[in-house]
């Protein structure tokens, strides 16, 4: 009869094949990079229209982008099940178009690119056009016409001008045109902007694009403004005044029409995803080319929408951490308050930065104990205790961000991202720990904890480490190969070897 211990064996055996086995053939199959760095970023952006039927015949437009300011767009996927689809041009642009005769429920379509920026160039000059006029109420037109006169007054030209302008329509800004503007202004905040500037004369045009941010999820377009100083067209961000395109700024369209246009639809949203990939262009374009013909090998999430993608980047981190904790504790010999406590922290160190995220995390915790000691005086009973502390938590967290913020901290602002009931249970934790085994055991778990969760976010932040679970997640397999052998492990720990130091020497 085959034992346990060589079940495990064979079961960790073929997992750490497998899991291997299946990396080797992305990498010299279908060309994944091994190690990160050595590619292009290319960005998978996905585009999701929703929306509500109304009645009539339906038909969705889309306003399809150029690539623009240096941008490649490499390919390109549409999915419009039961739609009528085509695409159609004009006036120089491309529009994607979805029909259908009648529509009952409410429906998703979805338009996804993968892009890569292949220069740092900007955009390109175009002819100049007169300003045009807005379309303002009487009392609107007087406000504008003050707030002009004021700006001009103190500007150089028109640079300066829509610099002062900005920062005049800012959420910060005292001037009472500017504040009445705002108040009757029905439309998004920079057309306010674009019809001041048009009323002095001066020529220009919003720029609606996406900025970019990895594993970002529900993200609308956004929009930049280009205005024309005598000579050349000059790009301003309108919540900042900042000139320059940036450069986390994909670009869309640019002569300010519509994106999308929905007619037999209500309530409709357009909505983004987006995850950045250090992928060379031709081996993203072969990979989606192949991803059928490869379907039973090619154990990769690029076949998942782009949204679940992000959560995923961030969720297969969490068997690195995981095996982190088991060789620090079945191996080395620390003692951690809980088995994933330290994942946990690893995970908010993640989003706080490592010393920002130790610090609040200290303070809250001793903090917590303290509170947590007067509570105990008053004889609550366990549920009551621990809501209690979960609401102090909450209360403590929500301070420390009002402080930071009035403070001008912004980072501090992060402290949402510790979980808010793993805060709660390690304060019960470690205060039950202190009735019981004393200040001497908390300080070896919770510093035990502290010290695994460093070890988790030095690996989970690690480019190498998080290049190749995004990449290739049929490793995970491998590590839950490895997890079960170190299960299995009944040896000496590290902490063991040094306690029982002296029974070696052989005087």
């Amino acid at each position: 009869m085959i034992s346990s211990r060589t079940r495990i064996e064979i079961l960790s055996g073929c997992l750490l094949l497998v899991g291997v086995g299946l990396m080797l053939y992305k990498v010299f199959v279908l060309g994944f990079p091994l190690i990160p760095g050595a590619y292009r970023d290319v960005w998978t952006i996905e585009g999701k229209i929703s929306f509500k039927p109304a009645q009539g015949p339906v038909e969705v437009e889309l306003l399809l982008p150029e690539g623009l300011a240096g941008w490649e767009i490499v390919d390109e996927h549409f999915a419009s099940s039961g739609f009528g689809f085509d695409i159609r041009d004009a006036d120089d642009k491309r529009w994607a178009v979805w029909s259908r005769s009648e529509l009952r429920e409410a429906a998703t379509l979805y338009y996804k690119i993968q892009a890569y920026r292949l220069s740092e160039q900007g955009l390109a000059d175009r002819s100049a056009r007169p300003a045009s006029e807005p379309m303002l109420e009487q009392d609107q037109m007087v406000a504008v016409d003050r707030l002009i006169e004021v700006l001009s007054a103190k500007s150089s030209g028109p640079e300066r001008f829509t610099a002062l302008l900005i920062q005049a329509l800012g959420p910060n800004s005292t001037d009472p045109d500017a504040q009445f503007l705002l108040s009757t202004w029905e439309e998004e905040p920079y057309r306010v902007i674009l019809a001041v500037l048009g009323r002095a004369g001066v020529p220009a045009y919003p720029i609606r694009g996406i900025r970019l941010e990895d594993g970002r999820r529900r993200q609308t377009l956004s929009a930049l403004l280009e205005i024309y100083n005598g000579s050349e067209w000059v790009v301003f961000d309108p919540l900042t005044a900042k000139a320059g395109l940036p450069e986390d700024f994909f670009v869309w369209q640019r002569r300010g029409q519509e994106v999308l246009s929905v007619v037999g639809g209500r309530d409709s949203r357009l909505e983004f995803a987006l995850v950045s990939n250090s992928l060379p262009a031709r081996t993203v374009a072969v990979m989606e080319d192949q991803a059928e013909q490869f379907a039973l090998l090619d154990f990769s999430i690029y076949s998942l929408p782009v949204e679940q993608q992000g959560v995923f980047k961030g969720l297969l981190l969490i068997p690195v951490a995981a095996l982190v904790v088991v060789i620090m504790r079945l191996l080395v010999g620390v003692r951690t308050s809980g088995t994933f406590m330290p994942i946990l922290i690893a995970l908010a160190f993640m989003q706080t930065t490592l010393w920002l995220g130790l610090a609040i995390f200290l303070g809250l915790v001793s903090a917590g104990l303290v509170i947590r000691s007067w509570l105990s005086h008053m004889n609550l009973l366990l549920v009551s205790r621990i809501s209690a502390v979960v609401i102090v938590v909450i209360f403590l967290m929500a301070a420390l961000a009002i402080a930071s913020y009035r403070m001008g901290l912004d980072q501090v602002l992060s402290v949402t991202y510790f979980p808010t009931i793993i805060l709660a249970w390690t304060i019960e934790r470690m205060s039950i720990l202190w009735e019981e085994e004393g200040a001497h055991e908390v300080l070896v778990q919770g510093g035990g904890s502290l010290l695994v969760a460093v070890f988790a976010y030095a690996a989970m932040s690690s480019a190498l480490i998080g290049h190749l679970t995004f990449n290739f997640p049929e490793l995970t397999l491998s590590l839950l190969g490895v997890i079960l052998l170190l299960g299995k492990y009944t040896g000496y720990r590290l902490t063991e070897l040094y306690r029982f130091r002296d029974m070696g020497d052989p005087r």
